[in-house]
């Protein structure tokens, strides 16, 4: 079932990232933090309604983190764009998003196995969209200021990484390895 309310509140938040593009290129700082509030806590709200009414969904699965991922660089990209970020910002953003994506895909094609989201990895990105919030009420003209204080959400995201690859690829490395070893194995 593709139409239940968490999917539409979803959708609602893949069509606010366009109007929160446009506030943030026409410098309207105030509005556009109260449009990325808005998308940021309708993320937590749809995860908690398809959980807690049973209303998880495969196409959920896939769109809300497309929506999540999406919302997140556009406005790491036009963040910078506008002179408030570093450019490496938007730059780690998509490396880590691609990696993501392509480490979930192999796991998926190789092992049949799908990568959900654990602790580490929600703490790392919530950290991040707290940055982007804070990002915009930071005097204009500092992006060396945004810079240091995204160190915190570049190491926990790193540490998210390494947690997602120790407790998904490792397991299934060490489970090959295993199984090529035993001669009793056709």
């Amino acid at each position: 079932m593709i139409w239940t309310i968490p999917n539409a509140i979803t959708l609602l938040r893949f069509l606010g990232i366009p109007w929160l593009a446009i506030l943030i290129v026409r410098d309207r700082m105030g509005p556009a933090l109260v449009l990325f509030v808005a998308i940021a806590l309708t993320d937590i709200l749809d995860g908690w309604i398809a959980r807690r009414f049973h209303q998880v969904s495969e196409f959920g699965k896939l769109f809300d983190p497309f929506v999540d991922k999406l919302f997140q660089f556009v406005t790491a990209l036009l963040l910078w764009h506008v002179g408030r970020i570093p450019l490496w910002i938007p730059g780690f953003v998509l490396v880590r998003e691609l990696l993501m994506i392509i480490g979930g895909a192999v796991m998926l094609r190789r092992h049949h196995m799908v990568v959900f989201s654990r602790w580490y990895g929600k703490l790392a990105a919530f950290i991040q969209v707290a940055f982007f919030g804070v990002v915009f009420l930071l005097p204009e003209g500092r992006p060396d200021l945004a810079g240091w204080i995204f160190l915190l959400p570049v190491v926990l995201s790193v540490y998210a990484y390494f947690r997602y690859y120790r407790d998904n690829v490792m397991p299934v490395v060490r489970k090959e390895r295993n199984g090529s070893q035993n001669p009793a194995d056709p």
